[in-house]
């Protein structure tokens, strides 16, 4: 599933264009929106409205960015009633991006990817923490 190029692709489009599953994996997470959507849902499942509400985002871009998330199988969802509820459906991923972030912090490029606050990464001065 392709989506517009602001966004990027997700990971079945890139490797239907040639481009190998681990580069297109780290494709689908290079937009700061699904790297806030997949924060918000390591906390627990949400509906869209929930995601809309808590990150500030339109309802059009969470619907994007969650069916990008689900073509590349690492958010799904349950139906209950005429309500759905996301949810990731790796946890392994919230270990990617923690050793992202180690990386980055050991290359003086220090950053929270998925910061527990509802704004965006957090870039920090090389040697400073957020412990």
């Amino acid at each position: 599933m392709a989506i517009d190029s602001d966004a990027g692709s997700c990971v079945s489009a890139d490797v239907a264009a040639g481009i190998s599953p681990a580069a297109a994996l780290f494709h689908s997470l290079a937009d700061e929106t699904r790297l806030r959507i997949v924060a918000r849902l390591a906390r627990g499942e949400a509906r869209v409205v929930d995601l809309t509400a808590e990150l500030g985002l339109a309802q059009s871009t969470v619907s994007k960015h969650l069916a990008c998330l689900r073509d590349c199988d690492l958010v799904d969802y349950r139906a209950e009633g005429r309500q759905s509820f996301y949810s990731l459906t790796r946890p392994e991923l919230m270990d990617l991006l923690a050793s992202a972030e180690q990386l980055l912090a050991a290359t003086g490029h220090a950053v929270t990817l998925c910061p527990t606050g509802h704004g965006g990464p957090v870039v920090l001065p090389a040697g400073e923490s957020l412990t």
